[in-house]
């Protein structure tokens, strides 16, 4: 089943790439959020967008929105990956159940494993106010991420 608009998003807590534990209802009233899933660590096209959310934190920032990039990666992986690429936001890792909050916004790919290109805004309700998927190899566009951003 799959997260959709206009519904409350899935909570879910998972480690981030420092093996701190995230929730994501710890920033309702607080302040949007925009979880990225992506396939794999240090894969092309993920490091390529990952890279490109870096260059342009700004933009989530000046909306002061929290970015959580998530992927099946375990929390070592993250580690390493996030701090090679000099990733400021947090990188989370849903490695067990392996893809299980990917699973709850119906953007995991059995398979094959791991998640599809999934984007979620969701506001400091709780509420999933935009969402975009793509799937493997197909890299989002930052455009999309400014128009869901200025939605809110």
């Amino acid at each position: 089943m799959a997260a959709e608009i206009g519904e409350k998003a899935p909570d879910f807590e998972l480690n981030n790439q420092h093996g701190e534990p995230v929730k994501l209802s710890s920033y309702i009233g607080k302040k949007p959020v925009v979880l990225v899933f992506y396939p794999l660590s240090f894969s092309g096209t993920c490091t390529g967008e990952l890279c490109e959310l870096r260059d342009n934190i700004a933009i989530f920032e000046s909306a002061d929105t929290e970015l959580l990039a998530i992927s099946v990666d375990s929390k070592y992986t993250q580690k390493i990956f996030a701090d090679q690429e000099g990733y400021k936001f947090q990188v989370l890792a849903d490695f067990w159940p392996h893809g299980g909050v990917a699973k709850q916004y119906g953007v995991f790919m059995e398979e094959i494993g791991f998640a599809k290109r999934g984007t979620f805004l969701i506001d400091k309700d709780g509420i999933i106010r935009a969402k975009f998927v793509n799937g493997p190899g197909e890299a989002r566009d930052l455009g999309s991420y400014q128009e869901a951003l200025a939605a809110l």
